[in-house]
């Protein structure tokens, strides 16, 4: 019997279970029919954020990024190609730090762009600064 790996719906928040082995055919939602991987990141949100980090048993990598933020405005065309080249490996998320304090000072930000992975609830890596596409990618592969 293959294992059940639990999605949450970047569109509904549904969780949904999908075999290891098609997880790579990506899938849809059970609840709203829409595809539980797109290419495109998730916008994280004190909505959101807990059942995200919680419920996927895919890692989640965070860009933690505020609208002022220069070199957080340039990652994000960098951030965008990892997603569409790594997921469904992984799920690729935004955190705006402005709109979401609570958030950000709960995890401790100190700096932007600061970049996370969760994994099974945790944080198991940090990166702070931007960093250019391959070397991005070299560290979340590394860790996922």
């Amino acid at each position: 019997m293959s294992e059940q790996l639990q999605i949450v719906c970047q569109q509904c928040n549904a969780i949904n279970r999908l075999p290891t082995e098609k997880l790579d055919d990506h899938g849809n939602c059970g609840r709203c029919k829409e595809p539980l991987f797109s290419g495109t990141t998730l916008d994280l949100t004190a909505e959101n954020f807990d059942r995200n980090v919680q419920k996927n048993d895919i890692p989640l990598v965070v860009d933690c990024w505020a609208e002022w933020c220069g070199p957080c405005k340039s990652f994000g065309p960098i951030f965008q190609q990892a997603t569409e080249e790594l997921e469904p490996r992984a799920r690729f998320a935004k955190l705006d730090t402005e709109a979401n304090r609570p958030i950000g000072e709960k995890l401790q930000i100190r700096s932007i762009p600061t970049l996370l992975i969760f994994k099974g609830g945790e944080e198991i890596a940090r990166q702070s600064g931007a960093l250019p596409l391959e070397q991005f990618k070299a560290w979340v592969e590394a860790r996922i």
